[in-house]
């Protein structure tokens, strides 16, 4: 019988790194055995398995003044790790595979301003999507969600004692079996976007979470945000740019 070990103990040795960091890296998503996504660092594995282990990018700024910093956040990396990084506050919050525009403050009287934006719907948010299946026509979904906490982190259902959440869905692309599609949202619920495209078929491609087939990331990027006169777009990832068309 093929000898085995903890997936996290094993790339350890492969990568030269402590145990700690190894499974830190198996936790943000970037380690892949066999072609596939290594998701749980304590899974036992077969040993001399050969790991690859894709190289986080950095975040680079887009937009900077006096109140604020508009970040082209990239994929694996927390907005918390972010906002600590660049030590400015947090406007609001993307999921850690979640690429695109992610805004900080940089003083306290522009928070306040931002807050009561987000409050009386002022905030446009659009993000664009690749999801599985043939996405045709316009969608409104305004399907209530309510959050549960798991032990694997927060999880967003339909519920009729759920929070209002409202998504307006525009196809962009349709190529094979896949979709691409244009997202705005009008309420930010967490995982909203993920959670209403499940509840009507279409579930985001890399998110197996909300039921998406396995990718190396969620396809999903927020692309444009605009509030209190100014309006911020990130670049289309390469998975994004390339979509559709042939290699």
């Amino acid at each position: 019988m093929t000898p085995t070990d903890k997936a996290y103990k094993l790339l350890a040795v492969q990568e030269g790194i402590s145990n700690r960091a190894a499974k830190e890296l198996i936790d943000r998503g970037v380690v892949y055995a066999g072609g596939k996504k290594v998701l749980v660092a304590r899974a036992d594995i077969k040993a001399g398995t050969n790991f690859k282990v894709n190289k986080l990018k950095k975040p680079t700024v887009i937009f900077e003044d006096d109140n604020i910093t508009a970040v082209d956040k990239p994929p694996f990396l927390t907005a918390e790790e972010i906002s600590e990084n660049f030590k400015l506050t947090l406007l609001h919050r993307l999921d850690k595979e979640t690429s695109g525009v992610l805004l900080l403050s940089k003083n306290e009287e522009f928070t306040k301003k931002v807050i009561e934006a987000f409050k009386a719907k002022k905030v446009e948010k659009t993000y664009l999507a690749v999801v599985s299946g043939k996405f045709a026509e316009p969608m409104n979904i305004d399907t209530p969600l309510q959050v549960i906490k798991t032990k694997s982190g927060a999880f967003a259902k339909p519920s009729k004692d759920g929070q209002t959440a409202i998504s307006i869905i525009t196809p962009r692309l349709i190529e094979g079996k896949s979709s691409m599609v244009e997202v705005s949202i009008q309420t930010g619920r967490t995982h909203q976007i993920r959670a209403h495209l499940k509840s009507v078929g279409f579930p985001v491609i890399g998110d197996e979470k909300y039921g998406g087939k396995a990718s190396g990331r969620i396809m999903l990027h927020a692309w444009k945000i605009s509030l209190l006169g100014y309006s911020f777009e990130s670049p289309l990832p390469y998975e994004f740019a390339n979509f559709g068309k042939n290699a």
